[in-house]
C-alpha cells in the first residue's frame, strides 16, 4: 500500500475573517461534514515558510537562537522566513534568509521536506531545504531589528542536535524536522537522491 497524503476539499457553506494582521489572519468557515451536519472551523491563514538546514563541511549545522514570545522561549532554530511575495519562488526565498540571518550562501542546494506545521489549525505549508558547500557572503551584514537584534548564531554537530531533539531539548519545528530528515536521507539512498531545488510544491505553487 502507498502512504501518501492526498488534496481534498469539503463543502464550505460560509467564511469570514474576523481578525487580519500584518502577516496572517484568522478565518471562520462553515464546513459541511460527511453526514450533512455544518461545523465551524476557526484556523489561521498563513502565506507559507522557508527553512535552510545548512551543512557545512565539518558536519556541522548553522543554527540561531532566538526569542519566541508566544512560547516565552529562546529556541535554538535553522535559518527560516516568510514567503513575502504569493507565488515567490521558494529556494529564492530561501536563498534570501540565509544570507539576512547568517550572512551564508550555499552551492549545492535540494529540498530537504515539506512539511504542514500545524494542519488542525493552521494553513501554514513550510518548505525545508538543505543547503550545501557554505561561505560567506559578499557585502554588508544585513540590519537586523527587535528578536532578530538579540539573536545568536553556532555552528553545532549534527549528532548533537539528534541528542538534544530525542532529549526532549530541543522543540522548533523545522529544526526537529530537518535535522531528522537529514539523518533518514542519509541512512536511506543518500543526499544527493533529494529532490532538486526547483522541485514543485504544490502547497505554495511557484514559477521557477
Amino acid at each position: 500500500m502507498t502512504i501518501k497524503d492526498i488534496p481534498e476539499e469539503w463543502e464550505i457553506r460560509a467564511t469570514e475573517t474576523p481578525f487580519t494582521g500584518n502577516k496572517t489572519s484568522v478565518r471562520t468557515d462553515e464546513v459541511v461534514m460527511p453526514d450533512g451536519t455544518v461545523v465551524g472551523r476557526d484556523y489561521q491563514v498563513h502565506p507559507g515558510s522557508v527553512a535552510v538546514l545548512a551543512l557545512d563541511e565539518s558536519d556541522r549545522v548553522l543554527v540561531l537562537r532566538q526569542y519566541r514570545h508566544p512560547v516565552r522561549h529562546k529556541l535554538w532554530e535553522i535559518p527560516a522566513g516568510l514567503l513575502d511575495v504569493p507565488g515567490e519562488n521558494p529556494l529564492h526565498a530561501a536563498q534570501r534568509e540565509l544570507y539576512e540571518e547568517a550572512h551564508v550562501k550555499a552551492e549545492d542546494w535540494r529540498v530537504l521536506t515539506d512539511v504542514y506545521t500545524t494542519p488542525g489549525g493552521c494553513d501554514e505549508a513550510v518548505r525545508i531545504f538543505l543547503a550545501r558547500d557554505l561561505s560567506e557572503a559578499e557585502g554588508e551584514r544585513f540590519a537586523v531589528a527587535e528578536e532578530e537584534a538579540d539573536m545568536e548564531l553556532d555552528r553545532v554537530p549534527v549528532q548533537d542536535l539528534v541528542r538534544g531533539v530525542l532529549a526532549g531539548e530541543l522543540h522548533n519545528n523545522c529544526l526537529v524536522v530537518g535535522v531528522l530528515s537529514l539523518v533518514a536521507a542519509r541512512d536511506g539512498d543518500g543526499l544527493d537522491a533529494l529532490r532538486p531545488a526547483q522541485a514543485p510544491w504544490p502547497a505554495r505553487p511557484f514559477e521557477a
